[in-house]
């Protein structure tokens, strides 16, 4: 598989509602992004499922979208993947879910979690936090450019760097090993001006 170097995340938490949502997902689009996750830590099942549905139905099938967390909700929404984290559903478990096809992917924190998840069938591999990082109300342990460089001696998949990333800081990720830099924060309060930036630096 080809990670595109650009991993839009979408957390619902920074929205004031869904429609804000859906308009920063089409500027991101409208930029260039195309791969996506749908975060939502907070809202309940029928509310997700009918985000996910209209970020499809907005987005089209030239973006890859990935429903974090909930694979059975990947399934229903019609998305191109799911992303576990240490505490959620296991990537075989997941695999069973959501089938061959669709996108499995698995964050860690440390050179044991991610040795574990490379082991398994997920895609690819996310770690971090690279930096520190607020999108988060208990972030694992800050990992560093080092990490990114241990993470990829590690391992042969895709690899996801996340955590504090911004247009400053992403070129270094790359150079670091990281396939792919997974941004939240710094893609407000101007996604479309924001994602073209990152873009740019990432070639």
């Amino acid at each position: 598989m080809l990670l595109p170097r650009f991993y839009a995340i979408l957390d619902a938490g920074y929205f004031s509602d869904p429609t804000a949502l859906f308009v920063t997902a089409e500027a991101l689009v409208a930029a260039g992004c195309r791969l996506i996750q749908y975060r939502n830590k907070s809202s309940n099942v029928r509310q997700m499922l009918d985000d996910g549905r209209e970020l499809r139905r907005r987005l089209g099938a030239g973006v890859k979208l990935i429903m974090n967390d909930r694979a059975d909700l990947c399934i229903a929404a019609d998305f191109d993947g799911m992303h576990a984290g240490q505490e959620d559903l296991s990537p075989e478990g997941a695999r069973r879910i959501v089938g061959p096809d669709r996108w499995v992917g698995v964050s860690t924190h440390n050179p044991e979690q991610l040795r574990q998840a490379d082991a398994t069938s997920a895609d690819y591999l996310a770690i971090g936090p690279v930096f520190a990082t607020n999108s988060k109300a208990n972030p694992d342990p800050v990992v560093g450019l080092d990490g990114v460089r241990r993470a990829r001696e590690l391992t042969r998949k895709p690899l996801v760097a996340i955590g504090g990333i911004t247009r400053f800081n992403a070129r270094s990720v790359i150079d670091a090993g990281a396939d792919s830099v997974a941004v939240i924060s710094d893609l407000l309060p101007d996604p479309c001006k924001s994602a073209e930036e990152f873009l740019r630096v990432l070639g």
